[in-house]
């Protein structure tokens, strides 16, 4: 719009800028930002057209500012002309994509899964012909795929894909945090803008020449529009009569202009307009032909000759002139013509329930119970993709048009439910209010949500402990006779306040409750039920039934995800689960259930931790606290905090830890919250271990549990069975770890957990005073399968049997094992473990710490990695069990084999088979 012979007029330097992103060699993303109408789609017609003369393939899209709440509706956009490419991608990536594009089921990705996807799918677009994508208004762009495109944008060095990104200056957007380099494009100068208004309006009268220059301000756009406007009569040339006032911002003197083009067009001419603005369809050559249900613009040849649409060369559709005419054309329709608008819009989107909800509710004023359920589907949508924040607004929405109170009450429950989970505690509680004001405030559904902001806000665990378990009393007597969602959000709430508070009377009376309800219980609830409260007596088969639901993935909620994950924690299978929360958290994050990612981060922290990676795990926690702290989630802040001093007791930080241990302590002791302060307790125990000060560590220990007994409803007892008896021994108190580890095998902690398992095994191999018991015993725990996994545990048992083996064997028996522990304990950064393993080595003769001989050069990866392969497993699934991708696996395989001095993977089992016993991992 701003071209004079078509050369761009005053933009020599933005054109040089592109014409050297365009040439440069590897990917590269830019943002051009300016205000609307400064030129910045000119500028980007002219990137479209050099880098299509370049034989650069061209990908454009649009953001849709009436689409700006559907997840990925703008990635569509992009990937949809690179559908074929698609299926020509490996199993996971092709499968992102299909839930993505809605052709398969699962749970939507996180924006790192689908950002690596898309650069995959990008980088195979571009194999052959380089790939630039170009997006204007991308202000108007959903928060998903505006996340997407800037992970995409910051690593695409190496690539031949280029992006380039239009952005208004004066609206807010995701990319003004994506760190993506950026040309400002600024108005013309007052000689460049007399240029351009003279070439395209010569002969003005001086006094409206003017006019325009003062009122455009160097607006190309203004310079183009203002004189036929005020040439036109309908005006005087006052500028106050003309625009207002002259104080107004320039875009909405342009709206002024355009409105008085649409408002002289017929009655049909202005609905279809109207109907194309309201769907989207695109300005200029950014014109959206990629969703065959886009609606079409028709018969508005009138709107073409007056200014406001222009013809797509390429698919000869009507596109609107500028982004600005299609605001407009929206701002100037009255209520009744948006209205109607909607409903056909409604009509056109039918097959696509988050589309169809959002064209219902704009279309409705008077309640309508269908368009409520419409809402509500739409809302349970958006949630599995990400879209909690989407989900809340369409969950009020939803009530406001429904016709009964309890409905209306049930759905702003709803919605305050998903704001918590959201991390939107602050809506919670005014939608709290709104429930209130109706005559809701005792409502099962207002109960959920107040019980929830009230416990994870503050802690209170024992007044809203009564609330939830009077609302499921009261349901249960008011005669509710079949399951319902609000009843089960009770009880999933009240069974997280027990698990939280850890006493056994509220437990029991749970127990008491739940069973009174019967089949009321759902299925995720028993497990629930079973492993957050007392998993000693209730864990037996919670393994199996975590797995079973797990089966039911793409039909679960991101709190569901959650919940399963804490009871695969409780039994200790949460390294299988990991991928679902480490493909979900980054999601959820962003525009989701941000308060199941905090939860989501504490799960990824503890399986970091039990799998050796504390250094991870560390990372993890900082990341958890920075977000709950930033949040105001204070219940969280002290969790993530009980599980960073637990990592930091781990490593040897003791100091650090017993600071961490008091500050959580003193916050939750008064609270009640059990479960904090069994944690508080666990710190002291090892970080009392790690020092060697064997009588505190014994005494934090029997606060936890007594000897020979699991105290109910402590999560801690079972797992802290080691802690206790090691520490027993090392006080000379021999009966009360035998009492202890004979407890734990008739408990059958063995059947409940691959970790209780392991731990089990080895607490009854250091107390039993049978020598061939003994190394019996030590041989089940240190080939028990569970075992690589939990390498903390694992060495300890092999400091364990070392140090038994050199007292009844000789030094030369212990070598082995006490080997393999120091390894293990340098690997995890445990140093003062890993200095008594040596100082053990060295009465056992070895003047100094050395590997054994085949495992000299491994790393504790390989070894894992090794001994995966060598059982059978694939690359891929050994990535999935260590959560590496299978050609990292593969790179690593293939270090392993002249190390171990084969040439196959077929050798493996032969290699590792020659290893003495006491080296199998």
């Amino acid at each position: 719009m701003e071209s004079i012979g078509g050369a761009m007029v005053g933009r020599e330097s933005e054109q040089e800028v592109l014409s050297a992103f365009v040439a440069a060699s590897g990917g590269r993303a830019l943002v051009l930002r300016g205000d609307a109408g400064v030129g910045k789609s000119a500028l980007l017609d002219h990137v479209v057209e050099h880098a299509t003369a370049e034989q650069h393939k061209v990908i454009r899209a649009a953001g849709v500012e009436a689409e700006s709440e559907l997840p990925f509706a703008g990635l569509h956009q992009f990937l949809y002309p690179l559908l074929t490419y698609i299926d020509r991608l490996d199993d996971p990536h092709r499968g992102v994509f299909d839930v993505v594009f809605g052709r398969g089921e699962g749970t939507a990705p996180s924006v790192m899964t689908l950002g690596i996807a898309v650069l995959d799918l990008l980088s195979l677009a571009a194999s052959q012909q380089p790939l630039l994508l170009v997006l204007d208004d991308g202000q108007w762009l959903d928060t998903s795929s505006t996340a997407v495109c800037g992970f995409v944008g910051r690593r695409l060095t190496g690539s031949s894909v280029k992006l380039l990104v239009g952005l208004r200056s004066e609206v807010p957007s995701g990319f003004d945090t994506a760190a993506l380099p950026e040309l400002p494009v600024t108005t013309l100068p007052e000689k460049v803008s007399e240029q351009l208004l003279d070439m395209h309006h010569p002969g003005l009268d001086p006094q409206i020449r003017r006019l325009v220059l003062d009122e455009a301000q160097g607006n190309p756009l203004a310079l183009l529009e203002l004189p036929p406007y005020v040439r036109s009569g309908r005006a005087r040339r006052n500028p106050e009569e003309l625009f207002g006032y002259t104080g107004i911002p320039l875009p909405l003197r342009l709206q002024h202009v355009y409105g008085a083009r649409f408002q002289a067009l017929g009655d049909t001419v202005r609905a279809e307009l109207l109907r194309g603005a309201l769907d989207g369809v695109g300005a200029g050559t950014a014109a959206d032909r990629t969703r065959g249900t886009r609606y079409r613009i028709r018969d508005a040849d009138e709107a073409a000759a007056c200014g406001l649409l222009d013809i797509d060369p390429l698919s000869g559709d009507f596109v609107f002139r500028h982004p600005l005419v299609r605001s407009t054309v929206v701002q100037t329709a009255t209520p009744n013509e948006r209205r109607a608008a909607h409903a056909a819009l409604a009509h056109v989107h039918r097959d696509d329930v988050e589309r169809r909800a959002t064209h219902l509710s704009a279309s409705t004023v008077d309640p309508d119970e269908q368009v409520a359920a419409a809402l509500e589907a739409a809302a349970v949508s958006a949630t599995r993709r990400g879209g909690a924040v989407a989900a809340m607004a369409w969950l009020t929405r939803a009530a406001e048009l429904s016709e009964s109170r309890e409905e209306r009450s049930r759905l702003l429950g709803s919605a305050a439910y998903v704001a918590g989970h959201a991390g939107q505690l602050d809506q919670a509680r005014q939608l709290l209010r709104s429930n209130s004001g109706a005559g809701n405030d005792d409502s099962p559904a207002s109960v959920v949500a107040s019980g929830y902001v009230a416990f994870f806000e503050d802690g209170d665990v024992r007044s809203s402990q009564r609330q939830v378990f009077a609302a499921i009393e009261s349901m249960r007597d008011g005669g509710v006779r079949e399951p319902n969602e609000v009843l089960t959000r009770l009880i999933d709430l009240l069974l997280a306040m027990n698990q939280y508070a850890s006493d056994e009377d509220a437990w029991e009376r749970t127990h008491e409750l739940l069973d009174s309800l019967g089949d009321l219980v759902s299925s995720h609830s028993r497990v629930y039920q079973d492993a957050w409260g007392d998993v000693v007596r209730r864990g037996a088969g919670v393994r199996e039934r975590v797995e079973h639901s797990f089966a039911a993935l793409p039909r679960l909620e991101p709190w569901d995800v959650t919940r399963l994950c804490v009871a695969a924690y409780h039994v200790d299978t949460l390294s299988q689960y990991r991928p679902y929360l480490q493909r979900t958290v980054e999601r959820e994050v962003e525009t989701g259930a941000l308060a199941d990612a905090m939860t989501m981060l504490h799960l990824i922290m503890l399986d970091q931790i039990g799998v050796g990676e504390w250094a991870e795990a560390e990372r993890t926690g900082q990341r958890c606290l920075e977000l709950t702290t930033t949040h105001g989630h204070t219940l969280f802040v002290l969790h993530t905090q009980a599980y960073l001093g637990l990592v930091a007791a781990m490593r040897g930080q003791v100091d650090l830890a017993r600071d961490m241990q008091a500050t959580v302590d003193a916050w939750a002791r008064p609270r009640g919250v059990g479960f904090l302060t069994q944690i508080t307790d666990a710190i002291g125990t090892t970080a009392a271990l790690t020092e060697g000060d064997y009588e505190a560590a014994y005494l934090h220990a029997i606060g936890i549990t007594s000897p020979g007994t699991f105290t109910p409803y402590a999560h801690q007892a079972p797992r802290t069975l080691l802690d206790l008896v090691e520490a027993a021994l090392h006080t000379g108190r021999t009966e009360q770890a035998r009492t202890h580890a004979l407890a734990a095998r008739n408990a059958g902690l063995p059947d409940i957990s691959p970790r209780l398992a392991l731990i089990t095994y080895g607490a009854l191999a250091m107390t039993t005073t049978d020598p061939t018991q003994a190394d019996t015993l030590f041989r089940h725990a240190q080939t028990h399968p569970a075992a690589p996994h939990f390498p903390y545990e694992h060495a300890r048992i092999q400091l364990a049997h070392g140090i038994r083996q050199r007292h009844s064997q000789g030094p030369k028996a212990a070598r082995h094992p006490l080997t393999l522990a120091a390894e293990t304990f340098e690997r995890l950064g445990a140093q003062t473990w890993a200095d008594r393993a040596r100082t053990e080595l060295r009465a056992a003769g070895a003047s100094t710490f050395t590997s054994s001989a085949h495992l000299a050069a491994l790393t504790w990866q390989e070894r894992r990695i090794a001994d995966f392969a060598a059982g059978g497993l694939t690359n891929k699934q050994i990535g999935e069990r260590m959560h590496l991708s299978p050609r990292t696996v593969s790179s690593h395989l293939y270090r392993v084999f002249p190390k171990l001095g084969i040439t196959s993977r077929a050798a493996l089992r032969d290699a590792l088979g020659k290893l003495p016993d006491d080296q199998n991992m």
